[in-house]
């Protein structure tokens, strides 16, 4: 089943002055046994969608009223097939834009939802373009002892996707970045700067440290793959 943690664009943003339009929730595609469910259900039409597993706080889709377990079937007038659909279609609306989506909720059955689109977060912005060249990092809890601080350790990747633009530049899980786009990497809030500031069309040179060595990375943008 195919989770996606935020729901915003479905291409790279193209910097940080620009935003699509960002619902804010986490969805996934269904499985054959509910495709199967929904459409003795509903009708064959119906076996499709892309169900929300969580509605985010203080997001558009939580204004909107939209609730975990909703299943999303049609955006104005266009099914909604799976999650790369509604992420899609999400994406190519406007910032402040409301937008019908029509959901099947269990013991309601159908109902049209309208949501006014926010922009995206620049936090989830960059952690899409990451997570879009297949590279994950996560921030470290607050601990506790120390009065929830957190711990001073620099921006390490937990993450490749195989078959990634970062996968094929050769980053490895425990590579620590000191380097995004020429910009020094102290914190992460200093990494998802760089990441806004770059564009899909460029190469993203990187300098990781790896075994207490310094390793030059460059992963390809769109137009030099």
């Amino acid at each position: 089943m195919a989770l996606v943690l935020a729901l915003i664009v479905g291409a790279l943003p193209g910097g940080a002055a620009e935003r699509s339009g960002w619902l804010g929730v986490r969805i996934r595609d269904l499985s054959e046994q509910e495709m199967d469910e929904i459409s003795t259900r509903h009708g064959i039409r119906e076996g499709f969608g892309a169900m929300i597993v969580e509605v985010l706080k203080e997001t558009p889709a939580e204004r909107s009223g939209l609730r975990a377990g909703d299943l999303v079937v049609a955006f104005r007038d266009r099914p909604v097939v799976d999650t790369r659909a509604l992420v899609r279609l999400i994406g190519g609306s406007a910032v402040g834009e409301t937008v019908p989506l029509t959901v099947l909720r269990r013991d309601e059955g159908r109902r049209q939802v309208r949501v006014r689109l926010a922009a995206m977060p620049d936090a989830v912005a960059a952690d899409r373009i990451a997570g879009d060249l297949g590279f994950f990092v996560r921030e470290p809890e607050g601990q506790p002892e120390l009065g929830g601080a957190r711990p001073p350790t620099l921006p390490t990747v937990t993450g490749v996707l195989p078959g990634s633009r970062a996968a094929g530049a050769g980053m490895r899980v425990g590579d620590v970045l000191l380097e995004v786009d020429g910009k020094v990497i102290l914190t992460y809030e200093a990494l998802r700067s760089a990441l806004l500031g770059w564009t899909p069309e460029r190469s993203l040179p990187m300098v990781v440290r790896r075994d207490g060595e310094r390793v030059a990375l460059l992963l390809p943008g769109t137009t030099n793959p």
